[in-house]
C-alpha cells in the first residue's frame, strides 16, 4: 500500500506536548503561536526569544523525534509553506530591498536549495524512479499550474530519449480521459508543488483507481498525493517561494533524462537518428550550416 504524506510539525508537537519538559513546552507552545518566526530562526535566535538554552532546543528537537535541528526546520518550513497564501508570502522578509540585493538573495536561495536537495534527496527513490522510467512501455506525464512547467520539461525530454511518452495537462479536464484510454499498468508521472491543485489530488485518484503505476514528484513530505503513490520522490528545498522555485525538481529532471539515455545504448541512437531524419526532412530546427541568417 502506498505511504501517506508525514504528520504535520505542529500536529507533532501537539501530541507530545503535555510529555515535554517545562522548558520544552514553552518552545512547543512558541513555535505553535508563531510558526513563521521560528522557521528563520537558529538554534541560538529560538533559544534567546523564548530564554532557553540552545542545547533546551536542542534536546526539544530530538524528543518531537527529528534527527537534528535542520530536520526540524525543514518539516516547518513544509508546513509554513503549505498554509500560506499569496499575500502572506508577499509579506515574509526578504522582498524588500534594491534591485541588486534581490537578485543576489534570489540566487543564494537557489544555492542553498541545490544543497538541501544534494544532501538530503532519497537515492534509492531516485534510483527506483529511473528504474521505473526505463521498464515502463508507456509514459504518461502530467502537472497542474505551475508544476506542467515541471511535467513539460521532463515529457518533451524524454521524447528524445525514449518512446511511448505522453504529456498531459492536469488543469484541463481531459486528462481523465486521456488517462481512461491508456493502456492497462502504463505509468503516470505527477509533479506537484505547493500549493497542491485539487485536479492532481484527483487525477491521482483517477490514475490508482484505473490500476496504473503511480510516481509522484513533490517538494515537501506534506504533499497529499503521496497517499495515492507507489513511489514519490522528494526534491526539498530550504526556503519559502513567493510562487515557486525550480532548481531543484530541474535538476532532478535532468538526472532522470541522461540515467535514461546513458542506460539506452544502441536503442538511443536509433531513436535519436530518426528523430534528426525527421527534424531535417520536414525543416524544423535551423541548421547554421545550411541556412543564412538573411
Amino acid at each position: 500500500m502506498p505511504n501517506g504524506p508525514s504528520i504535520s510539525v505542529i500536529d507533532n508537537i501537539m501530541a507530545q506536548l503535555d510529555a515535554l519538559t517545562p522548558k520544552g513546552r514553552i518552545l512547543g507552545n512558541y513555535i505553535l503561536q508563531h510558526p513563521r518566526k521560528a522557521v528563520f530562526m537558529t538554534t541560538k535566535e529560538l533559544a534567546e526569544t523564548t530564554q532557553v538554552s540552545e542545547a533546551t532546543v536542542v534536546r526539544f528537537v530530538g524528543q518531537l523525534g527529528y534527527e537534528g535541528y535542520g530536520d526540524f526546520l525543514q518539516a516547518l518550513r513544509d508546513h509554513v509553506d503549505t498554509g500560506l497564501s499569496l499575500p502572506d508570502r508577499v509579506a515574509l522578509d526578504g522582498l524588500s530591498g534594491t534591485v541588486d540585493d534581490r537578485f543576489h538573495r534570489i540566487v543564494l536561495e537557489e544555492m542553498n536549495n541545490l544543497r538541501q536537495l544534494y544532501e538530503h534527496i532519497d537515492s534509492e527513490a531516485l534510483t527506483d524512479v529511473a528504474d521505473r522510467l526505463q521498464a515502463a512501455p508507456y509514459v504518461f506525464v502530467a502537472g497542474s499550474r505551475i508544476s506542467f512547467t515541471f511535467a513539460y520539461y521532463l515529457g518533451w525530454s524524454l521524447t528524445k530519449v525514449r518512446k511511448g511518452v505522453h504529456l498531459i495537462n492536469g488543469s484541463d479536464s481531459t486528462a481523465i480521459d486521456w488517462l481512461n484510454n491508456a493502456p492497462d499498468e502504463s505509468l503516470v508521472m505527477l509533479f506537484a508543488i505547493s500549493r497542491y491543485p485539487n485536479e492532481l489530488i484527483r487525477l491521482a485518484k483517477v490514475a490508482r483507481r484505473l490500476g496504473h503505476t503511480l510516481l509522484v514528484i513533490t517538494d515537501s513530505a506534506l504533499c497529499p498525493l503521496i497517499s495515492f503513490a507507489h513511489r514519490h520522490l522528494i526534491a526539498p528545498t530550504k526556503s519559502i517561494p513567493l510562487v515557486g522555485y525550480a532548481t531543484a525538481i530541474s535538476c532532478i529532471v535532468d538526472y532522470l533524462v541522461q540515467e535514461l539515455a546513458g542506460r539506452n545504448g544502441d536503442d538511443l541512437k536509433r531513436h535519436q537518428n530518426r528523430l534528426e531524419q525527421i527534424y531535417r526532412e520536414n525543416d524544423i530546427l535551423f541548421d547554421m550550416h545550411t541556412q543564412s541568417m538573411e
